[in-house]
């Protein structure tokens, strides 16, 4: 068991207390997705969680029950508990006519066994309008709103035991981009051999197998890796970097049969994780030659501008105030391919909140009023295009602290590994 009941039970305090303060009028939240699951209960299964405005919860399981109890330290069915309690369910009306007679909800009209839930939340980036309705066949409730916003702002402030599994993740990605990817580096590799490779590493390292992500559709197995000017080719990813990938069909795979030959750049942008938190990392290298002088002044660019965002990493601290002090004190020179690909393809950010999904809040942009509070986890990726060479940028992961950043990945903004 990785967390604690006690751990389990502060993180569904925060989210009680952050709902009542957005939406005073709520009732029950809905919980579907998978890494939501898994924050709240240290399980991940096909199930359904209901979280109540009194704080007590019911998890029911469709499928697997007894991994669920197992790995949670919720009380399985049929024990005397605390409010939080595991149930199977073979279908939702299962667990509609439970919550009806546990907390003596059952509707009002003779033979109606459906759980009245009253105003609920859902997760509107995530939860499929198809599930939706079918929930409201067993359930009495009126879909009031999405939550989404209020558990990622409560996940953004990492605890303890949620620190430690990613600073090892972070020490780990430091040794496997620098220490080990110098070694796998071949003339006349391709990229998806070179991936083959890069992937296996990571497994021997205690890689956990996936990067998750909260954006809609995303799919990553790794990251984004090339070969010269493949890491500047566009892609629909909300990152500055870019990837060729396998094919139309596969965009994000990471792999073509592009060669590694002397005199070319490699890109490796890639998120690690251990027990579901990840540290997000990238690396540069050059291959058999000394890297052209635009590429150095480039890479080095973005090592002093990643220092001078970290140092700014501080609890108070405003995201959209340094995303705009940054940005607005570049010139045009500096700005021209600024992260993105090309000036066609630029993100709109410097760094982002990571933790269960590399994708977390905050971000360091423009809309990000709220301060930065101690033990959020920032990842800043300052990233500049070099047109027919490829992209120059760094990437390390930060808890925010006190004195400023602390960098999880190393040092904090690696210069270019020359192979």
């Amino acid at each position: 068991m990785d967390f604690t009941p006690e751990e389990l039970r502060e993180r569904r305090r925060k989210f009680t207390v952050a709902m009542e303060g957005c939406f005073p009028g709520w009732d029950t939240a809905i919980i579907m997705d998978n890494v939501n699951q898994y924050y709240f209960t240290g399980t991940m299964q096909d199930g359904i969680l209901l979280i109540f405005k009194d704080g007590s919860c019911l998890y029911g399981i469709r499928r697997s029950y007894d991994r669920a109890k197992m790995e949670s330290p919720f009380l399985a069915d049929g024990e005397k508990g605390t409010g939080e309690e595991i149930v199977p369910i073979p279908s939702y009306r299962d667990l509609a006519e439970m919550d009806s007679g546990r907390r003596g909800t059952a509707g009002s009209v003779p033979g109606n066994l459906k759980g009245k839930l009253g105003n609920v939340y859902i997760e509107g980036d995530t939860m499929p309008a198809a599930i939706l309705e079918r929930l409201q066949k067993y359930f009495e409730f009126s879909p009031t709103g999405f939550f989404d916003r209020v558990i990622r702002t409560v996940r953004s402030v990492k605890s303890p035991a949620e620190l430690r599994w990613i600073e090892l993740s972070g020490r780990l990605h430091r040794e496997f981009l620098e220490d080990k990817i110098p070694g796998l580096l071949r003339e006349g590799m391709r990229e998806t051999e070179f991936l083959g490779e890069l992937t296996a590493e990571m497994y021997r390292l205690g890689y956990q197998g996936i990067a998750r992500f909260h954006l809609f559709q995303t799919e990553l197995i790794t990251g984004q890796i090339g070969f010269g000017a493949n890491s500047l080719y566009p892609s629909r990813f909300d990152g500055p970097g870019g990837t060729k990938g396998n094919s139309a069909a596969a965009p994000f795979s990471a792999g073509s049969e592009r060669k590694l030959k002397k005199g070319d750049a490699v890109f490796v942008d890639i998120a690690f994780g251990m027990s579901g938190y990840h540290s997000d990392k990238t690396q540069v290298y050059f291959f058999g030659a000394e890297p052209p002088e635009e590429f150095r002044r480039a890479q080095q660019f973005c090592v002093d501008l990643e220092k001078r965002i970290a140092a700014r990493l501080k609890p108070g601290e405003i995201p959209s105030k340094i995303y705009q002090d940054i940005t607005g004190s570049l010139s045009d020179k500096e700005l021209d391919c600024f992260m993105g690909v090309d000036n066609n393809h630029r993100v709109k950010f410097l760094g982002h909140g990571v933790g269960l999904n590399v994708d977390e809040l905050p971000l360091i942009a423009r809309g990000f009023d709220e301060p930065l509070e101690e033990n959020m986890v920032i990842a800043l990726e300052p990233k500049k295009g070099v047109p027919g060479i490829g992209m120059a940028g760094v990437e390390d992961t930060y808890i925010v602290k006190d004195g400023g950043g602390r960098c999880v990945t190393g040092e904090g903004g690696r210069d270019i590994i020359r192979v």
